[in-house]
C-alpha cells in the first residue's frame, strides 16, 4: 500500500460497554482532531446504561454507532474493523482520550517512515493522578517480538495500522476474553516491525473498577494461550520459536507456582500439561487455539 499523507481516511474503532461516564470524552477527543479526514465507529457491546442515548446526541456525520449483544471487546473491535472504510485503522479504548494532534502527527510519521504498524507514547493517569511508567514499560521500536513476549508493550489506544496489516495478520481472537491484543501483536511481531512516535499523544486512564485487567483474574493464562497458539502454528521461524518457547516456559512456571500456592492443583496440572505439549514439536498437530 502507498500512503499519501492526510488524503488517507483514518477509521477509529472504539468498543464500549457501560462507559457512559467516559465514552463522550473518548469520542469528542477524536472528533476534535486537527486531522479532519476520519470516521469514528463506536461499537456498543451490550451496554445497559445510557451510553447509546449520549451517543445519539452527537450530530457529527463522521460518527457511526453500532450495537451488539455483549460478546466482549474482541468481537466489538472486529465488528468495527469489518465496517471501517479507512486505509488507516486506529483503536481507542472508551476510557482513554487522544490529544488534538495525535492522528495528524501519527499519519505523517507512518507515511514518512513507511510503517504498517505504529504507536505513540502516552500519559498515564491512575485514580486521577498522573504517574510515570516503569522502565520495563518502555514502548519498543522496530522488531518488538522478544520484548513483547514478557508483557504487552503495544497500547491499543496508541496504535495505528494499515489495512494491509489487518489483511495479513487478521483480527482479534474472539475466543480470548483477555490479552486479545497481546495475541495479535505476537502474530504480527514475527514479521512486522513497529514504528514508535515518542511523543505522549494519548491520555490513558486506569484504576477504575470496570477495567478488564481488574475484572479478569489470572491474565497470565491468556498470555500462555497466545504463546501456545503461536507454537502450534507454522508462523514462527526457528529463532522466533526459541524466543516463544523460553517465554512460555517462564510464564508457565510462574502461573503453575501461583496455582499451587493457592491450592489449585487441578488447574496447575492442566496448564503444566498444556505447556509441555506445546513445547513438544508434535504439538503442531494439536488444537491451534491452545484451549482444550
Amino acid at each position: 500500500m502507498v500512503l499519501r499523507g492526510n488524503k488517507n481516511l483514518v477509521s477509529v474503532i472504539i468498543p464500549t460497554c457501560n462507559r457512559a461516564g467516559t465514552i463522550m470524552g473518548a469520542v469528542t477527543s477524536v472528533l476534535e482532531q486537527t486531522l479532519r479526514n476520519l470516521e469514528v465507529i463506536v461499537v456498543d457491546d451490550g451496554s445497559t446504561d445510557n451510553t447509546l442515548e449520549l451517543l445519539g446526541g452527537v450530530a457529527d456525520p463522521r460518527l457511526q454507532v453500532l450495537s451488539q449483544c455483549n460478546r466482549g471487546v474482541s468481537a466489538a473491535r472486529n465488528l468495527g474493523l469489518s465496517k471501517a472504510r479507512g486505509r488507516l485503522l486506529a483503536l481507542l479504548d472508551s476510557d482513554d482520550q487522544w490529544l488534538p494532534q495525535k492522528a495528524a502527527r501519527q499519519v505523517r510519521f507512518m507515511v514518512e517512515g513507511g510503517f504498517h504498524l505504529c504507536q505513540t507514547d502516552e500519559i498515564w493517569i491512575r485514580n486521577g493522578v498522573r504517574v510515570n511508567p516503569c522502565r520495563k514499560h518502555a514502548k519498543p521500536a522496530g522488531w518488538f517480538l522478544e520484548k513483547s513476549l514478557h508483557m504487552c508493550l503495544i497500547s491499543p489506544s496508541c496504535v495505528m495500522f494499515t489495512r494491509e496489516f489487518l489483511d495479513r495478520y487478521g483480527m482479534f481472537d474472539e475466543t480470548l476474553p483477555a490479552c486479545e491484543d497481546y495475541d495479535l501483536w505476537l502474530r504480527a511481531g514475527i514479521s512486522c516491525p513497529a514504528g514508535f512516535l515518542p511523543d505522549p499523544l494519548v491520555v490513558k486512564t486506569g484504576g477504575h473498577a470496570d477495567q478488564l485487567s481488574r475484572r479478569i483474574l489470572g491474565l497470565d493464562l491468556y498470555r500462555i494461550y497466545a504463546m501456545v497458539k503461536q507454537l502450534r502454528s507454522e508462523n514462527p521461524g526457528p529463532e522466533h520459536r526459541r524466543m516463544i518457547r523460553r517465554a512460555l516456559r517462564a510464564r508457565g512456571d510462574l502461573y503453575i507456582k501461583g496455582c499451587l500456592k493457592r491450592g489449585r492443583f487441578t488447574e496447575a496440572q492442566r496448564v503444566r500439561t498444556l505447556v509441555e505439549e506445546a513445547l513438544t514439536p508434535s504439538s503442531l498437530t494439536l488444537n491451534p487455539n491452545g484451549v482444550k
